[in-house]
């Protein structure tokens, strides 16, 4: 017998994202053996950069055999880790971090904490700073995973701030009053945004961020 909580359809399984998925798997496009399937423009999977692993990947054996300049790391790798992710691999991430934005900011890795992947840190993170009930307002459009990252087993809820193709879906003052007021029944935590955009792929400027989202002493979200 499952839980309630393993009984809810929260998991999103039924929805038009993820049976749009499905139906993908089974008739995918390509352009010489099924020219009629379905293109897959629901998924932000990056598949640019393939070729360049593929050749870091055959160039580098080391990594793929589990193996540091002809030594076997395989018990090193396969026993119990650090929880927080292993220290050698946080130092690389915390530095590439740091290069990507031109050395201008540092990044401690004793505070990075490393998860498999976007969906699970996106979970552990409302597990972290939400409880039971309490809401979030996040701009449209968002990915649809969302709702099941964010809300299936943690039982938080999430208020959209209905954004418009007008003007770009840039969020406006309007937007983020109508959907407080509509959160205000709710235990309001914040306001969730993923820059740049999942899905659109578009970037906050300072001003629109300073303009909605700056939380002063006198601001309801601040309360």
């Amino acid at each position: 017998m499952l839980s309630s909580k393993a009984m809810l359809d929260g998991h999103g399984e039924e929805s038009p994202y993820f049976q749009g998925w499905k139906e993908y798997e089974k008739n995918a496009y390509d352009d010489v053996q099924n020219p009629t399937g379905i293109i897959q423009m629901g998924l932000a999977e990056n598949q640019l950069s393939l070729d360049l692993l593929k050749t870091w990947i055959e160039n580098n054996q080391d990594a793929t055999r589990l193996t540091n300049n002809g030594e076997s790391m395989f018990r090193h790798l396969a026993l119990f880790q650090d929880y927080h992710g292993l220290p050698a691999f946080k130092n690389v991430v915390a530095e590439l971090m740091a290069e990507i934005r031109g050395n201008k900011v540092s990044f401690d890795p004793r505070k990075l904490v490393l998860m498999a992947g976007a969906t699970a840190a996106s979970e552990t993170l409302m597990f972290c700073i939400a409880e039971h009930g309490d809401a979030f307002l996040l701009p449209t459009p968002y990915y649809p995973g969302y709702d099941r990252d964010l809300k299936w087993r943690t039982g938080v809820e999430l208020v959209p701030i209905h954004c418009s193709s007008s003007n770009g879906f840039e969020v406006t003052k309007f937007a983020l009053e109508e959907a407080y007021q509509q959160a205000k029944k709710l235990s309001l935590k914040g306001v969730l945004i993923t820059n740049p955009s999942n899905t659109l792929g578009t970037t906050m400027s300072h001003v629109e961020l300073d303009d909605n989202f700056y939380c002063g002493q006198e601001d309801p979200l601040n309360k």
